[in-house]
């Protein structure tokens, strides 16, 4: 019995050793991730990984903690060197954010790289927290997120359900009073403003085309949106009367101009639905 018993003894102390083993091998490399795109990093931090997060690019400015990160640059700007020198070993981007050759250079270098479609619709907003909680294996956090961004739209169809509007509003892009594009159909600008329940008077075209003052003055808008960075590149409100034809719109002359974060009501993030509810409520409280 004695033999039989010290002959069981190194098998048995073997078999308590082999979970432990297993339980180290097991352990994954922390996550080092690099998000390239301001609403994949809202989300991405929203869903409880912000602290994951080393670095992102200039779009990403929400939360603010997100600025004091280090910036690999603006789309064609990126360079690989510049990510694999911070160390990332995963990449999340935007569609057509980063050029296809950085794409490789960072797969090369056995850095993972995951593209996301960016939301231009409410319900894509709602598919890429499925695909980013899902990829982040938090599936319960992305359903509070989704819970909270239907919360929002609720409330603001309940907003415009008692205080219906329609105004006609146009947004103007900004960058410098030389340089100055209208949004037209199939742009975040016209699915802003149908969410907000206002009429987009930019018709007939579609993405960003210059404005010229006749066109502006055919369109007539009551108001004008802005990005606020877009804004300070005229000199605030009183420089937009040097983009030309302004001046004769209604929106001019009511002093009907409005100035938003441009992440916040162009990103379509889970923010979006308070977005448009704050845009409504600038227009019917004006």
């Amino acid at each position: 019995m004695k033999f039989t018993y010290l002959f069981l003894l190194p098998l048995l102390l073997i078999g308590c050793q082999q979970p432990k083993e297993k339980a180290e091998s097991s352990q994954e490399t922390p996550r080092r991730l690099i998000t390239a795109g301001g609403t994949i990093t809202e989300i991405v931090h929203e869903l409880g990984f912000g602290n994951q997060i080393i670095a992102t690019d200039i779009t990403s400015t929400y939360p603010a903690s997100m600025q004091e990160l280090p910036s690999i640059g603006y789309r064609n700007q990126i360079k690989a060197e510049g990510i694999l020198s911070l160390g990332a070993n995963v990449v999340l981007a935007e569609a057509d954010y980063l050029n296809p050759e950085v794409i490789e250079q960072l797969k090369s270098a056995q850095v993972e790289v995951q593209i996301f479609d960016k939301p231009m619709k409410v319900e894509e907003t709602y598919q890429l927290i499925d695909d980013l909680s899902g990829y982040l294996e938090a599936p319960d956090k992305g359903k509070e997120l989704k819970d909270r961004l239907q919360q929002d739209i609720q409330e603001l169809e309940s907003y415009k359900n008692a205080n219906p509007n329609g105004a006609k509003i146009a947004f103007v892009m900004a960058r410098g009073p030389e340089t100055v594009f209208l949004a037209g159909e199939e742009t975040f600008a016209e699915e802003l403003f149908e969410l907000a329940g206002l009429e987009n008077t930019a018709q007939g075209f579609k993405d960003f085309v210059p404005l010229s003052p006749e066109a502006l003055v055919s369109m007539n808008p009551e108001y004008l949106l802005l990005f606020e960075s877009g804004l300070a590149t005229l000199g605030g409100k009183d420089g937009v009367s040097n983009i030309n034809g302004i001046t004769e719109t209604i929106a001019y002359q009511e002093g009907n101009i409005i100035a938003m974060d441009g992440h916040y009501i162009s990103g379509f993030g889970p923010r979006v639905g308070e977005a448009a509810l704050e845009l409504a409520k600038a227009i019917n409280e004006d």
